[in-house]
């Protein structure tokens, strides 16, 4: 079971100290000479590499005590210290494990005993249904009822059935002002809004963890309204955000709207109390392309239960392919903000990574050697994905599937592609202090999501060989998250010991819950800080990369939530659970 939230009032009982809405660093009191001790909040798997970091400037005798009786099982020496650049702070790790299931602490001289951490076989079980029921909560056009959402119902914003097309997403079958229906989908963040291409790196992180990870899902009941259906709950949310993408699509020449919006953003109110009127807002190539994407994986896919979606593969597939035909036609549609939009531009000029996954995926749906030499003649050397560079997720698409590629060169080649990412990221880990793969430069808007995305391309290593380094670095990442930060600091909302309570999340904000909706992941440290000329009240308590950030609920740059940062959660999640040995 998680831990309980931990509020700001009660900092006194665990010594983090509080400014205003702010939750500052801490894992424990600090001991006489400073040092910390940071580790995963939610705990570890029975098989799992177990890491903690003390931090200080000298390596420390530690011991394993039980936390039920305080009995020792295990002395250990932290490493020699290092100074890890994003935080510049000197820290060693300590090796826990191995450890058979139970409820622990770290402590040692000098120290405060660390929080406490269980270790059992389904340690991120409920943390992957939270991290994908946050979906549920981000449903447009439905109420959430009190069966399925608990403290957090309310009632349906945003039907989306009477959509004026704006001037920039005009066409000859559409001009401005057709009122078109687009209903369903997901809020993007923390905003009101609908975007197909961070939709697109969404469902592509999760429908990749249902194709690699399928024995997670069946049978997972997340309580959301369909669950029980027969049909596994992650399929049942995808097509929520599906049907609608399907409506993003113009029928009359295949192109794509690059966003269904308001013309500015809303205030902090809940969905039934945002009204303005909702415009489909440009179209563009890569909205078509990461919808080709999109829609060729979900035929795929969807296909194993063609009998609860009747038809759907094949629209999906057909859909895939305009969308297709359309981007070769108008291969530079770059999206340009209109001057009235004042809503998330999602504006990307580089476009071959968006047609080399397209072309990945719709060569693996459908078999088409053309499809294959588009991929050839577009993609580059994979990197971390995100939303603007998806290159890697036809790379990571087509190694899954190595067996409907052409030859035995085209599946070396793509398995080395994948493997030299992954194993650039587990270089970065072993020789990090902190022993995460993060670097300064990957504290960006996003920078948990981005620590994840890491951990998710560390998976692919250990799926294409097995070797255990690779699995033990993606277990990192996602300590990095669940509090093994300088922070102190779970950033996933109701999964650790202390977590966010003001994420920047306009139902969170409004719905007079005092609890935030769980299962989302803040943002995280963001040195650029960019939201400080709105946010009067904001002040960082650091500019280094690890430490800027900040639980207050005017902190979009750091403290918001986004469907494309909690896609990775939930993929590392089911992950480490499905391939961590017991």
């Amino acid at each position: 079971m998680p831990f309980r939230l931990v509020r700001c009032s009660l900092a006194a009982l665990f010594a983090f100290a509080c400014s205003g809405d702010v939750l500052a660093a801490g894992a424990g009191t600090p001991g006489a000479d400073g040092g910390h001790a940071r580790l995963n909040q939610l705990g570890f798997l029975p098989g799992s590499r177990m890491l903690a970091v003390i931090e200080g400037d000298r390596a420390r005798a530690f011991e394993i005590v039980s936390d039920v009786d305080g009995a020792v099982v295990r002395r250990g020496q932290s490493a020699p210290p290092g100074t890890w650049a994003p935080a510049g702070r000197e820290a060693s790790i300590a090796e826990l494990g191995p450890l058979p299931p139970g409820r622990y602490r770290l402590q040692g001289a000098g120290m405060a005993p660390s929080d406490p951490f269980p270790v059992d076989a389904q340690a991120y079980a409920a943390l992957l249904d939270a991290s994908l029921k946050a979906f549920y909560f981000h449903r447009a056009g439905s109420p959430l009822d009190a069966a399925h959402a608990g403290m957090h119902v309310r009632a349906a914003g945003h039907p989306d059935t009477d959509v004026e097309i704006h001037a920039s997403a005009a066409s000859p079958g559409r001009p401005a002002g057709t009122v078109v229906s687009a209903p369903g989908g997901w809020y993007d963040a923390g905003d009101y809004n609908k975007y197909v291409v961070n939709s697109g790196i969404t469902m592509w992180s999760l429908l990749s963890a249902y194709e690699h990870f399928p024995q997670v899902f069946r049978g997972r009941d997340t309580g959301i309204p369909e669950s029980g259906d027969a049909v596994p709950d992650l399929l049942d949310e995808a097509w929520w955000n599906l049907r609608w993408m399907l409506a993003m699509q113009d029928p009359g020449d295949g192109g794509v709207y690059h966003k269904l919006t308001n013309l500015r953003f809303d205030g902090a109110v809940m969905p039934d109390q945002a009204t303005a009127r909702r415009y489909m807002v440009g179209r563009s190539t890569a909205a078509a392309l990461d919808f080709a994407a999109v829609m060729a994986m979900a035929s795929r896919v969807y296909a194993g239960y063609e009998a609860r979606f009747p038809g759907v593969p094949a629209r999906m597939r057909a859909a895939a392919e305009s969308a297709w035909r359309w981007a070769q036609a108008h291969p530079d549609a770059v999206y340009r903000q209109p001057p009235d939009v004042h809503t998330g531009a999602y504006g990307d000029a580089r476009l071959d990574d968006e047609f080399a996954w397209a072309a990945a995926e719709l060569f693996l749906l459908t078999g088409d050697a053309a499809y294959w030499r588009a991929f050839e003649s577009h993609a580059a050397a994979p990197d971390v994905p995100s939303w603007a560079n998806v290159g890697a997720l036809g790379w990571i698409s087509l190694a899954a599937h190595g067996g409907r590629l052409p030859g035995a060169a085209e599946r070396e080649r793509v398995s080395q592609a994948v493997e030299g990412l992954a194993g650039r990221l587990a270089g970065q880990w072993r020789q990090s202090p902190w022993r995460v793969a993060m670097q300064p430069e990957d504290f960006v808007w996003g920078s948990s999501a981005m620590a994840l995305n890491q951990g998710l391309v560390l998976l692919q290593g250990y799926r294409l060989t097995r070797q255990r380094d690779y699995l033990d670095a993606a277990q990192s990442q996602l300590d990095y998250v669940l509090g093994r930060n300088p922070l102190g600091v779970s950033f996933v909302t109701g999964y650790g010991v202390r977590t966010p309570m003001h994420v920047h999340h306009r139902p969170s904000q409004a719905d007079g819950v005092a609890e935030p909706v769980p299962g989302w992941l803040s943002g995280g440290p963001n040195p650029r800080q960019q939201d400080l000329g709105d946010c009067k009240d904001v002040t960082y308590p650091s500019k280094a990369p690890a430490l800027s950030w900040i639980d207050h609920d005017c902190s979009y740059a750091s403290n918001e939530v986004a469907i494309n940062w909690n896609a990775p959660l939930v993929y590392v999640a089911a992950g480490l659970q499905a391939l961590t040995p017991p």
